[in-house]
């Protein structure tokens, strides 16, 4: 179980308010760009959008690193378990940001046989960012709801039991079968 330490479940509220502000204004991204919108992502951290001034780092040097994965991008079923065993790697807490409707619900290719329906069925999402692709302002938009809620967050370890709580699957558990046994459909 993650656990952010004794003393944090009794800390004073000026502690949390501190701990909380540090944390909102220090996002380091960890991009998984998969597709058209992982562009978009990009256009977003250049002089124009900028969102290095909303105290984002983007492009930490790995997952152990980031505290901030941004999966942009159609997820396919052969992907995902890559996409799982990144975010495992990434310390506690960590946050998710969906870029784009491939990454919400498969997109235009949701009926496709190989195309998760939403990276939400790999890992916990916590902020989605509609369109296809999204504008840069879209994303901005999204880390700034990102940055609301974890400036309410309490610093509890229950409270980080109850935000991962059920979504426990390993990478190996993500991965579906290629063929159905005989006689059962999938």
């Amino acid at each position: 179980m993650p656990r952010v330490g004794l003393a944090a479940e009794h800390a004073p509220k000026v502690v949390r308010v501190v701990l909380n502000w540090g944390r909102r204004y220090s996002l380091w991204v960890f991009n998984f760009g998969l597709a058209c919108c992982a562009i978009e992502f990009i256009s977003a951290s250049m002089a124009r959008h900028d969102f290095i001034r909303l105290g984002v780092i983007p492009f930490a040097p790995g997952p152990r690193q980031a505290d901030l994965m941004v999966v942009s991008g159609t997820v396919t079923d052969k992907m995902a378990p890559a996409v799982r065993r990144l975010y495992d790697q990434m310390p506690e807490p960590k946050y998710v940001i969906s870029f784009g409707a491939c990454s919400n619900s498969g997109g235009p290719y949701w009926d496709s046989y190989c195309v998760t329906k939403g990276v939400d069925q790999i890992i916990p999402v916590d902020v989605y960012v509609p369109g296809c692709p999204p504008r840069p302002e879209a994303l901005l938009q999204g880390i700034l709801k990102l940055q609301e809620k974890i400036a309410a967050e309490t610093l509890s370890s229950k409270g980080i039991r109850t935000k991962y709580a059920g979504r426990a699957a390993s990478a190996a558990e993500v991965t579906r079968p290629s063929l159905a046994p005989p006689g059962r459909q999938p």
